[in-house]
């Protein structure tokens, strides 16, 4: 069920991993508070955060995300934190259980898709996620090149009525 448009328009986008949509095939995703110390997200509120090369892993029956890049924050003091440290994901139970029987299933991994602030806090969308393989991306990249010609075409269509 996808959010009404009052909470889409209530989220402000930090950062992207458009890698992540490239690499793999997106099977179901879930949105995840994550637990930050306070440098972290005054350094994110700043557009410090980097998500190119994280990942998210099940230990222990939590959820962890790791390789995500938190620069340091600007006006820091003597207060500061690890850039690539290892954050807990806030999830439910129930889904944590369900990711960890589709995580066990051969190939398939928990990848960031993007962070954003709702409602004041920082949340995580993290996928399922299958790899591609390289004949996977170049039809990918085909695909996306044709839709763009397509939305070229029919821009043309529509302006030489005019």
């Amino acid at each position: 069920m996808p959010a009404p448009a009052s909470d889409r328009a209530a989220e402000k986008l930090i950062a992207d991993n458009r890698k992540a949509t490239y690499d793999y095939h997106i099977l179901e995703t879930y949105e995840a508070g994550i637990a930050l110390l306070g440098t972290e997200v005054k350094a994110i509120r700043e557009g410090r955060l980097n998500l190119r090369d994280a990942y998210a892993r099940i230990e222990d029956g939590d959820v962890f995300l790791l390789g995500a890049h938190i620069s340091a924050y600007s006006h820091r003091g003597y207060a500061d934190h690890a850039a690539e440290r290892k954050r807990r994901l806030l999830l439910h139970r129930y889904e944590i259980r369900k990711l960890i029987g589709r995580t066990k299933e051969k190939g398939q991994t928990l990848v960031p898709l993007r962070a954003y602030f709702k409602r004041g806090r920082v949340k995580v969308l993290i996928g399922l996620a299958k790899g591609k393989k390289t004949h996977d991306k170049r039809e990918t990249i085909r695909q996306r090149e044709l839709d763009r010609e397509t939305r070229a075409m029919m821009k043309d269509r529509r302006g030489s009525r005019g």
